[in-house]
């Protein structure tokens, strides 16, 4: 999809602030909740990841802000390697990707190798009646992925269909969301529900 194969070839070639943006707000849960295709590149993640993190948890987002051709933007979650969103991710017990993926199917997508925390997300979105798929092409296993560079090495990977994204950001979608609708809150919700009792069990695991 982009033309980079890493964060400093994109820098050399693109200009913050002009062509991309970083927007980082640190939380205290030890998890991190991150959108490393934001903006334009895959549109609606960054507003999904911010309102999902909150205050508690640490929200990370690299967006594209191009006026056009955002896509080549894209660096490949194996391979991305921005400086300060792998200290985020090499400092969190846990990490959530939100990223976007193609097709009008309402769907969500789950990957990464945290088991445990991923069951937790697929309990909570299935309960909001959100239609969940684990698929062998977005499996999100690769431990160089950013979803799995959390300090326990795994993670989960979230791609949200642009029909669901279309379903969250009505009056924009897939293109320049704003103005989320109510299956937007429920979303978050979910996912919010989900991140709070993966938070406490983090808390129960560290040493006494």
């Amino acid at each position: 999809m982009g033309n980079y194969q890493s964060y400093r070839e994109l820098k050399e070639n693109q200009t913050p602030g002009k062509d991309y943006q970083i927007r980082i707000r640190f939380g205290k849960s030890g998890i991190a909740v991150m959108a490393p295709h934001g903006g334009g590149i895959e549109p609606g993640t960054t507003e999904i990841a911010e309102a999902v993190a909150g205050h508690e948890h640490t929200f990370y987002a690299f967006s594209g802000v191009k006026t056009r051709g955002n896509s080549i933007l894209h660096i490949t979650s194996s391979r991305f390697d921005e400086p300060e969103g792998i200290a985020i991710a090499r400092n969190s017990k846990a990490i959530l990707t939100i990223h976007g993926c193609r097709g009008q199917k309402k769907i969500v997508h789950l990957g990464g190798r945290d088991r445990r925390f991923k069951a937790k997300i697929k309990k909570a979105l299935l309960e909001a009646d959100f239609s969940v798929g684990e698929t062998d092409g977005l499996p999100g296993k690769n431990p160089h992925n950013l979803c799995n560079r959390s300090s326990s090495q795994a993670g989960v990977q979230l791609e949200i269909s642009c029909g669901l994204r279309a379903e969250f950001f009505p009056d924009h979608p897939c293109r320049h969301p704003r103005s989320p609708g109510p299956r937007f809150r429920q979303f978050v919700d979910a996912l919010r529900k989900a991140l709070s009792l993966h938070t406490g069990d983090l808390d129960k695991a560290q040493p006494v």
